[in-house]
């Protein structure tokens, strides 16, 4: 235990003055990075400690002065690197860190790495193109709500859902003459009707201002924004009502202001709470596990605009069996009941 206490107070101090000024290269490509990192020689014993996110490096070199060189070459969709959707950009971002000891020590460096790319023309389906659809709205807004096939490319052709299958759950606002804004589901939930009626029973799936509750029990997921006035709920199915016609009934916010406790799209990312649209600001999800701050009439005079529309999805059914060996006579257009209506 003494022995590892002194290495790594050994190694702290040698880093203090190595690192002061790192000699790190950052090349981005259009889906890869590559990093290099030369560091000195007293920390060349220590080659497997440097890493890019969760990866250690691609290959290692010792230099003839003695230094070591560390090539990090890797796919964005490698190393943990984390994806946002900003206006016209795409920016992933990762960090690098030497970790002289095993986890749950410290990392004793980090270096933030970022890749901005501004996002390609035609980019977007035409389907995700927020007035492609037919639906219903008000004040010059229309909504849209649909579900996506597995490849997120199209609308689903089918409405049979194999348990434990995805279900990706596409909604969209229309803006028209409006300024940009932010749609958010604030509470989703499944019945067994398309019409919610006292006494239904009801599957709780995004709850307390925009938490989605199933990402704790599963892997459901809110995915990248393409745009603000589109979100895809990525949702895992699960049993309720499993052989029968199952409705997801939402309740749309859309939104021209900043995001706060109770406007905002959070899910568990990680085992963590994390928020969609900006992951530094991620504390604003920490409600999610009590209440979050409920409306008080002294706060309505101050908050931006919003409109909230209800919308209903469905039928859909979900079955006990693999996708292979679903009959194919299910196999039929999926039925989309969008009924929104000013709340």
């Amino acid at each position: 235990m003494v022995a590892h206490f002194c290495l790594g107070f050994v190694v702290l101090a040698l880093l203090a003055t190595a690192v002061a000024d790192p000699d790190i290269k950052v090349v981005c490509a259009k889906d890869s990075v590559r990093v290099t990192w030369r560091v000195a020689p007293q920390f060349v014993p220590f080659a497997a400690r440097f890493f890019l996110g969760s990866c250690m490096p691609s290959s290692w070199k010792v230099l003839p002065t003695g230094e070591g060189l560390a090539h990090f070459n890797y796919k964005f969709y490698d190393c943990k690197f984390t994806k946002q959707l900003k206006g016209k950009r795409i920016i992933y971002q990762n960090e690098l860190s030497f970790r002289p000891q095993a986890k749950p020590k410290p990392v004793a460096f980090k270096y933030p790495i970022q890749c901005v790319q501004k996002r390609p023309d035609g980019r977007i389906p035409q389907f995700l193109n927020p007035g492609s659809g037919v639906s219903e709205g008000r004040s010059k807004l229309v909504f849209h709500m649909a579900l996506l096939n597995e490849q997120l490319t199209a609308v689903s052709k089918t409405n049979v859902i194999p348990l434990g299958s995805f279900l990706p759950i596409w909604a969209a606002v229309e803006q028209k003459s409006h300024q940009p804004l932010v749609l958010l589901m604030d509470e989703c939930v499944a019945a067994s009707t398309p019409e919610l009626e006292p006494g239904n029973q009801l599957y709780p799936i995004v709850g307390n201002h925009g938490c989605l509750l199933e990402s704790k029990r599963g892997s459901s997921l809110f995915l990248p924004r393409y745009h603000s006035s589109a979100i895809i709920l990525y949702l895992q199915s699960f049993e309720f009502g499993m052989g029968g016609e199952v409705y997801i009934h939402c309740n749309l916010i859309v939104w021209d202001g900043d995001f706060d406790k109770r406007r905002k799209a959070c899910h568990v990312k990680d085992g963590r709470w994390e928020l969609l649209d900006d992951p530094a600001r991620s504390s604003l999800c920490n409600c999610c596990e009590n209440s979050c701050s409920p409306r008080t009439k002294r706060a309505t005079s101050w908050e931006p605009h919003s409109v909230h529309f209800n919308s209903v999805l469905g039928p859909i059914i979900i079955v006990d069996q693999p996708a292979s060996l679903i009959n194919s006579s299910l196999d039929q257009s999926l039925e989309q009941h969008i009924k929104a209506k000013a709340t």
